[in-house]
């Protein structure tokens, strides 16, 4: 996240509890958590980059120095639903679309990259990901309009892209992917109960447990032994 964007998003944080504790004597949505089930929408800042090992292969080694990810911007949008379970827990999901693209750099020798014709020094790895995560809330006691929670789950996710990268392009070499994922998630997150809705900021962490990287012999691919998923969303939340 950039600076101007962290800025922001502190200002953002300080304003709504400067109001909350302003408005502390009027409790809006008194009866909030009171209902079983509420709907709500997020839209979120996400950041994702590949966690991987550099090839073992001997040979690429050779005229490969290193390949390295870096974290790249994307959006989500989903859908939320959650169901109450008591004062301090719920369980919900939040189905949504991510889009974003991750990058893989490569550091050529010098001598082996003036030899190769389009050796390119990166690879762009475009990603449209259905997710589907089931998240545990541990919900702290409400003060005023203001509430703190964590969140911990578990997360598929299917890239639509994927279908799109992985078939055969005779002009460039590509790095191919497997389609689906599974990822372990943690995040906190603040609520702010306004006069008509409930709105949040979270913040969740993403790991990918699966290996993404489809064997090739694609010297793109080959400088890996192995790709997971890391990720990171700043979420805005409205629910009703």
């Amino acid at each position: 996240m950039s600076k101007t964007a962290a800025r922001k998003l502190v200002c953002l944080v300080g304003w709504l509890l400067a109001t909350s504790v302003a408005a502390g004597q009027v409790t809006n949505l008194a009866a909030f958590d009171k209902h079983k089930i509420h709907l709500g929408i997020q839209i979120g800042y996400a950041q994702s980059k590949f966690d991987l090992h550099y090839t073992e292969d001997e040979e690429v080694r050779e005229f490969l120095q290193g390949t390295t990810s870096y974290y790249s911007p994307g959006f989500r949008i989903a859908f939320i639903v959650d169901l109450r379970l008591n004062n301090y827990l719920s369980v919900r999901t939040l189905p949504g679309i991510t889009f974003f693209n991750r990058n893989l750099y490569y550091s050529w020798e010098s001598g082996y990259s003036a030899t190769q014709r389009g050796l390119d020094p990166y690879r762009q790895v475009e990603s449209v990901y259905g997710e589907i995560p089931f998240d545990i809330k541990f919900r702290a006691l409400r003060w005023r309009n203001f509430r703190t929670y964590l969140t911990s789950g578990m997360s598929y996710g299917f890239d639509f892209a994927s279908f799109r990268n992985n078939k055969n392009n005779d002009e460039q070499s590509i790095v191919k992917l497997n389609t689906s994922d599974f990822r372990f998630t943690a995040g906190a997150g603040f609520d702010f109960f306004l006069r008509y809705v409930k709105f949040a900021i979270e913040l969740k962490f993403s790991f990918g447990l699966r290996d993404l990287l489809i064997p090739d012999n694609d010297i793109y691919s080959r400088s890996v032994d192995n790709l997971n998923s890391r990720s990171f969303l700043v979420g805005f939340t409205f629910e009703t």
